[in-house]
């Protein structure tokens, strides 16, 4: 067996491990350690998490994720339905301000926009809506505008990095221009390269995380 096939084999073994997937549907390209995911889910909560799932096999270096939504009868919900079901689990989210997200739904896919201080509040806005019913995919245009002035960004996330036992702190470059956390090196999973790119969300100077770590 190649080592593609191999890797190829790997991913599907995971994707079907997973239990948060249907992957009954899902095809798996491998190609010079890039992944590429076809097919089609019946949620689009298991498009997200399939991803996830690749993510985690070793000497998988990226993704790429072409998988389609086709949700069943049953899981059909107007674009109005969603959007109502989409303001109130927003505004039941205790992670985020009231009324600074706005949300707009076509066709089932639900566009989130407004500011909020935090990258963690970002993702847990999409979070929200992610598996909800009816929703075909979510464009996530919130922007992180913190108002918090903070010293020596670089050193708290380099010290950051440094704490977290998934991460070889020595094999990653911070580099800071105005708010912006640019992040290089090379490290041996996505289990590294994802967690270095939080660890940077997590210093309130930051409001873009640009990651450009290798696997």
């Amino acid at each position: 067996m190649s080592i593609a096939s191999e890797l190829q084999q790997k991913i599907i073994d995971e994707l079907e491990w997973e239990p948060s997937v249907d992957a009954r549907h899902i095809n798996v390209a491998v190609k010079d350690g890039i992944v590429t995911l076809s097919g089609y889910v019946p949620r689009f909560a298991d498009k997200k998490n399939a991803e996830q799932a690749a993510k985690r096999v070793a000497n998988v270096k990226a993704v790429v994720d072409e998988l389609l939504v086709n949700l069943d009868g049953a899981s059909k919900r107007s674009d109005l339905e969603i959007a109502e079901v989409a303001l109130t689990a927003l505004r039941a989210n205790a992670n985020l301000p009231r009324d600074k997200v706005t949300v707009t739904v076509a066709d089932g896919w639900v566009t989130l926009d407004g500011e909020v201080e935090w990258h963690y509040q970002h993702d847990s806005a999409e979070n929200s809506v992610r598996h909800l019913l009816g929703v075909k995919g979510v464009l996530n245009k919130i922007q992180v505008k913190s108002n918090v002035r903070v010293t020596d960004v670089k050193s708290k996330i380099h010290d950051a990095l440094v704490r977290n036992a998934q991460i070889d702190a020595s094999k990653i470059d911070v580099a800071i221009d105005h708010g912006v956390a640019t992040l290089s090196g090379k490290v041996k999973s996505w289990a590294e390269k994802e967690p270095a790119g939080f660890a940077a969300w997590s210093d309130p100077g930051v409001t873009v995380v640009k990651n450009n770590i290798s696997v």
